[in-house]
């Protein structure tokens, strides 16, 4: 079956790209999630999905910004496919459209974290010639 990557706008596009981020962050809830998309986008955060037919089986959510150390950036919030869509190159496909996207818009740099233990993932980001190059630390208020 066919895919085209999209960059998603409506409301309608957001909700149907809810499961596949739910299948990375699965403490979301629905319509708090449309609705924190919405508000995200107020400050420069964008959704780009892998369309097929009806449905968003895979996307990423991302952002500019600009920084002292590194310029200006295009920062990977989110990246996530459907586990059974998984093994398609979905998630390779937006790491290309993303890395392009950076270029095209005169970003430095494009980054992104990765939790610890996604091995999978690790993978596809350094084939794609991502390299780790620190710790990100935190702390929950």
């Amino acid at each position: 079956m066919g895919h085209e990557i999209v960059i998603v706008k409506t409301r309608d596009e957001i909700a149907k790209c809810y499961a596949a981020f739910k299948a990375l962050r699965p403490h979301l809830d629905k319509e708090r999630f449309i609705e924190q998309v919405l508000r995200q986008a107020e400050c420069s955060y964008h959704v780009v999905a892998i369309k097929t037919g009806n449905s968003f089986p895979s996307a990423a959510g991302f952002r500019f910004s600009e920084h002292l150390a590194w310029g200006r950036i295009l920062y990977i919030d989110d990246l996530t496919t459907l586990p059974e869509y998984r093994g398609k190159g979905y998630a390779a496909a937006l790491m290309d459209w993303l890395l392009d996207h950076a270029r095209t818009s005169g970003c430095q740099g494009l980054h992104l974290d990765s939790g610890y233990a996604r091995h999978d993932a690790h993978r596809l980001y350094l084939k794609k010639g991502l390299h780790l190059s620190s710790h990100h630390l935190s702390i929950e208020l």
